[in-house]
C-alpha cells in the first residue's frame, strides 16, 4: 500500500524529547515500513525516517528562533501533500483539521488522527461543518465528546516493542513524566510523593506558550527537599528513569485523550497510579497494571499496593495490547476500509486538485 504519513513540523519526527504526537508517527510510519508498505513522511526536516521523507521547513519549527507563525508551514504542509496526493492510496493526517477544506471533495483519499483534546464545543461546531471527513480516535473516551464525527475506529498508541525491557524498579522513587501544565498536575505528585514518604523525580517540559502562569505557580515546589526535577528528558534516559520507578504517578485533571507515559511505563513493568479521567480507565487494568484513584489520599494508600505488583505481568500486557506492530495493523484494516468505500462511491462534487493550487512545473 501506498500511505502519506502528515505530522506536525512543530517537533522532529521523532522528537529528541517531549512530543507525544510526533513520537507516535515515528513509530507508526517505521512499523509499517517493517510490513512492507510504500511510506512517505511529511515531517521536519530533520525527521529521522526508514520512510521518505518530505519537508516543508528545514528543521523542527520549534528549534527555529526567528518562527513566530507555525500556521504558515502547517499550510505549507498540507499544500504539498495536496500537490503529491495522487502517489498514494491513502494520506493519514495528524495535523487535527486544517486540512479538511482542502479534502473535503474526496474524503475517502484521507484519514485523521485527532491526538488532542475534544471537549471544547467548537470542536463539536467543526464536526458538525464536515461530517464526511474520516477520522480515527486514541480512546474511547476522547470519541464519545463528539459521536456525530465520522468515526473510522479507535487505535491505542503503541510503542516498538524493543524499545523499552522489563525494568527492575530498584530506584525508590516515584515519577512524574510529561509537562508542567495545569492538566497535569505535577503539584499533587509532590504532595503524593510527601506523604508517602518517598522521593520524587519530575522528568517534565517546560512549555511557557501554554503554561506560564501555572509554571510560575509550581516552581517554588520544584526545589522541595523530596522532589528533584530533571527537566525534559531525552528519549536515550528513559528506559533506565521508568524502569527503575516503584511506580508513575498520573494525578491528571482533564479528559486526557490517552497518556503516552502510561504504556511507557507499562512497556518497563512498571505500575501506574492515575486519576480515572480521559482515555486511563481503559489503558490500565487495575490491579494488574496500576490503579486508578479518585483523590491524593488514595494515591498515598496506592503506593504501597504497586510495588507489590507483578512487573513480568505488567511487561506482558504491554506486549499483548499496545505494541507499535499491533497499532499498525489496526490502521492498514482502516486504510482498507477507506480504499473500499472510494471505489464504491464517486467523489462528492469538489474538483481532483483545487483552482488555488495549480500543479508545480
Amino acid at each position: 500500500m501506498r500511505i502519506a504519513q502528515i505530522a506536525p513540523p512543530v517537533e522532529r519526527v521523532p522528537p529528541e524529547g517531549y512530543g507525544g504526537t510526533e513520537r507516535v508517527v515515528s513509530f507508526l510510519t517505521e512499523a509499517l515500513v517493517d510490513l512492507g508498505h510504500e511510506v512517505t513522511l511529511f515531517a521536519s526536516g530533520d525527521s529521522l525516517t526508514r520512510a521518505r521523507l518530505r519537508s516543508v521547513c528545514p528543521q523542527s519549527l520549534r528549534k527555529m528562533p526567528d518562527c513566530r507563525d507555525y500556521l504558515p508551514y502547517f499550510i505549507l504542509e498540507i499544500d504539498a501533500a495536496l500537490r503529491a496526493e495522487a502517489e498514494f492510496d491513502v494520506l493519514h493526517f495528524h495535523t487535527e483539521f486544517l486540512h479538511f477544506p482542502f479534502f473535503r471533495g474526496r474524503p475517502n483519499r484521507t484519514v485523521t488522527t485527532l491526538h488532542l483534546r475534544l471537549d471544547a464545543p467548537e470542536t463539536s461546531r467543526l464536526f458538525d461543518g464536515f461530517p464526511e471527513m474520516p477520522v480515527v480516535a486514541i480512546s474511547d473516551a476522547q470519541r464519545r465528546l463528539v459521536p456525530q464525527a465520522r468515526w473510522m475506529g479507535t487505535v491505542h498508541h503503541g510503542l516498538p516493542e524493543k524499545l523499552y525491557s522489563l525494568g527492575r524498579g530498584e530506584g525508590g522513587y516515584l515519577l512524574f513524566l510529561g509537562r508542567l501544565s495545569v492538566e497535569k498536575r505535577p503539584d499533587l505528585a509532590i504532595e503524593i510523593a510527601r506523604r508517602a514518604g518517598i522521593p520524587l523525580l519530575i522528568a517534565a517540559k517546560e512549555d511557557p506558550r501554554h503554561d506560564a502562569e501555572y509554571i510560575e505557580t509550581i516552581r517554588p515546589l520544584l526545589s522541595l527537599p523530596h522532589v528533584r526535577f530533571l527537566g525534559e528528558v531525552h528519549q536515550s534516559e528513559k528506559q533506565a528513569l521508568i524502569g527503575n520507578a516503584v511506580a508513575l504517578i498520573s494525578p491528571i485533571q482533564w479528559p486526557e485523550p490517552f497518556g503516552l507515559s502510561t504504556i511507557e511505563a507499562i512497556a518497563c513493568g512498571t505500575p501506574v497510579i492515575a486519576f480515572p479521567y480521559g482515555a486511563l480507565p481503559e489503558v490500565l487494568e487495575p490491579g494488574t497494571t496500576g490503579f486508578l484513584v479518585r483523590n491524593v489520599e488514595e494515591a498515598v494508600r496506592a503506593v504501597p499496593l504497586a510495588a507489590q505488583l507483578s512487573r513480568k505481568q505488567i511487561r506482558l500486557s504491554f506486549e499483548r495490547r499496545f505494541t507499535a506492530e499491533r497499532m499498525a495493523k489496526d490502521y492498514l484494516a482502516i486504510y482498507q476500509r477507506l480504499i473500499d468505500e472510494g471505489a464504491a462511491s464517486p467523489p462528492q462534487g469538489a474538483p481532483s486538485t483545487p483552482s488555488a493550487f495549480p500543479p508545480k512545473a
